[in-house]
């Protein structure tokens, strides 16, 4: 089938698309440099760094309050590197065991994907209440963590089950025949291979994780994670170091994929360049 007639309409409906995607932080990027007595509102009265230098604490802050960026910013990292960790975990536990069928793994399977399917401020409120009746304070590190792993670690599972889907499980058969011990094993054969499905599996979670703010709300307590710290603020009234922490923000998520893409490059290299050596070796 020929697609030239609809190219030009793809090409129009990707950019569009894009433009869709992208334009809220083009339009926050551009509010975030308006000069110290502007507003989010177009057009832009002066251009100047004067709001950036405000969230760092480097210009007055007379006319705006501070956000409230400091102990936020780490608890939310700190939460989300924890249910990285733990998400990751029982992804790559879950998916192996899927490797070998057993009776009634449909059933969990589908129990697991539920945690990714529920409203999140219902499973926000329910916890709540579990805590109010349980007699339980609720924290970030706590009541909160816990339902950002029931969050993410589907994310995680599924990731895992399909790169363990596309395992050959006669490496692992091959390795141990030779008398390489299993954790041996699991260290030269099976983890670099599962290795692309970890990373991604920590980039998902990590970043749910870090946004998360309907299962937060609930179950955060009094020490606020960052979304809801910024919420807080800009409930009221609206200000460009808001958008200014947004770029900040973006720019940060970007700097994750590089890290990303740079440490997929690396590793692909050096398994392609250990795979040749094996193949002349042979």
């Amino acid at each position: 089938m020929n697609a030239g007639p609809l190219r030009p309409v793809l090409a129009i409906y990707t950019a569009l698309f894009l433009l869709f995607l992208y334009g809220p932080m083009i339009v926050l990027a551009i509010l975030s440099f308006q000069s110290q007595g502007g507003g989010p509102q177009f057009p832009i009265q002066d251009w100047s760094i004067y709001w950036y230098e405000h969230l760092l604490g480097l210009a007055d802050t007379s006319r705006v309050s501070q956000l409230p960026v400091g102990g936020s910013l780490l608890r939310s990292l700190a939460l989300a590197f924890m249910t990285t960790v733990v998400s990751v975990i029982l992804g790559t536990m879950s998916a192996e065991a899927f490797r070998t069928r057993f009776k009634g793994a449909g059933p969990v399977f589908y129990l697991v994907i539920l945690g990714m399917m529920v409203p999140g401020v219902l499973v926000g409120l329910g916890m709540a209440l579990l805590s109010n009746v349980l007699d339980l304070e609720r924290a970030w590190f706590s009541t909160a963590f816990v339902l950002h792993v029931v969050y993410t670690y589907p994310f995680a599972f599924l990731v895992m089950l399909a790169i363990f889907n596309r395992f050959d499980r006669s490496t692992e058969e091959a390795s141990m025949s030779l008398g390489v011990s299993p954790g041996q094993t699991f260290r030269r054969v099976t983890f670099p291979i599962l290795f692309p499905g970890v990373l991604s599996a920590a980039l998902f979670s990590f970043t749910l994780s870090y946004d998360e703010f309907a299962r937060t709300l609930f179950t955060a307590g009094s020490d606020l994670t960052l979304p809801l710290a910024i919420y807080g603020t800009f409930s009221v009234e609206i200000y460009p170091n808001l958008f200014a922490f947004g770029v900040l923000t973006t720019l940060f998520s970007f700097t994750l994929l590089v890290i990303y893409g740079l440490l997929m490059k690396r590793f692909t290299g050096v398994e392609s360049r250990r795979y040749k050596g094996q193949e002349d070796a042979t």
